[in-house]
């Protein structure tokens, strides 16, 4: 998620920039970037989906020891994301206040804003890559050595090709699509992204009507990326972006689909309404120019039974679930139910 332009956001056609990083730490690091445990710290905002994407991969794949992560304040300023939730206002590790500075130290004058997820080289202090959407592939797959015992397969061979075709539906559709209807700056362009994201949206709950994740019987990186989506789907997107055919909680399949995976350890252990929601609401002057953050909806909700477990499955396959949230990740309480 970017971190410029917030005032213009509701008053020029949007259009979502692709990574301007794009090296990939893999095993042979043929990017100059071998995976090796506790050489880069992962920045994320747990307001952004796209971050929240690698935040729920590390989890279940037992990332953390391997990949620190830093957390930057759901509010941004004219530098963007900053570190003002640690002591000082410097990240612990990368004595940064600002996540510019490491974009800085790779490349000056670099084109495109300071997004996050951000992996960041900790001995030279450079950002590796904010390339959101190979990111949590490879974590899936480079980093395969580091994974913990029973950690899930998220991106299995076998069904890969599935699982991509998927991915690219729901990108275009509904993670991306919620965006390109509230930053519309016309109503043709919010219209055509509105009648998308709800026509993919039924076509999603049809799928899930019948089985309980979208690729096969076990979880995978398609489902950790519908879910970023649809967990801030009523407490922002519906209203905030304008995607009001219905609410979440209003579809049957979908809302119990949602509850399932944040039931699901890994998933809703690592969502913060609070951030959330100061972040869409404060920080997207163009379309919220009095930054009054709503007080619902009511999260409770999330914890209610959803039956999906009648549906079979096995949400980790042949492992197991993630063991406790690290003491220094656990969210606040007054960012997920109680």
């Amino acid at each position: 998620m970017d971190g410029d332009g917030n005032s213009a956001y509701g008053h020029k056609t949007f259009t979502r920039s692709r990574s301007h990083f794009a090296d990939r730490v893999t095993v042979d690091g043929r990017d100059g970037w071998p995976v090796a445990a506790g050489r880069y710290r992962l920045v994320v905002s747990r307001a952004c989906p796209w971050a929240s994407r690698a935040v729920i991969s590390r989890r279940l794949l037992g990332l953390e020891d391997a990949l620190p992560m830093a957390i930057v304040d759901p509010i941004q300023d004219d530098r963007s994301w900053r570190f003002t939730l640690d002591p000082g206002g410097r990240d612990p590790v990368l004595g940064i206040r600002y996540l510019s500075e490491a974009y800085d130290r790779r490349e000056k004058d670099y084109p495109g804003g300071v997004s996050v997820p951000a992996v960041v080289d900790v001995p030279s202090g450079r950002l590796v890559t904010n390339d959101y959407q190979r990111l949590t592939l490879d974590l899936a797959t480079e980093w395969k050595a580091l994974h913990r015992p029973g950690a899930p397969d998220l991106y299995p061979a076998a069904r890969r090709e599935e699982v991509d075709q998927v991915m690219v539906e729901v990108y275009r559709d509904v993670n991306n699509g919620v965006y390109r209807a509230g930053f519309a700056s016309r109503q043709e362009d919010y219209e055509e992204a509105y009648t998308a994201l709800f026509r993919r949206l039924e076509l999603l709950a049809e799928r899930l009507a019948g089985q309980r994740y979208l690729v096969g019987d076990t979880l995978t990186e398609a489902d950790i990326r519908l879910f970023t989506t649809l967990v801030r789907f009523d407490a922002v997107y519906h209203g905030h972006f304008k995607c009001n055919r219905w609410k979440l909680s209003e579809n049957p399949v979908l809302w119990a689909y949602a509850r399932d995976l944040f039931q699901t350890p890994g998933f809703g252990d690592t969502v913060d309404f609070d951030h959330i929601k100061r972040h869409y609401y404060q920080v997207h002057s163009g379309i919220n120019p009095t930054g009054i953050v709503p007080l619902g909806p009511d999260p409770a909700g999330w914890l209610s039974p959803h039956h999906r477990e009648e549906l079979g499955g096995r949400p980790f396959g042949d492992g197991t679930p993630p063991g406790p949230v690290p003491p220094g990740e656990r969210v606040a309480a007054r960012g997920r139910p109680a």
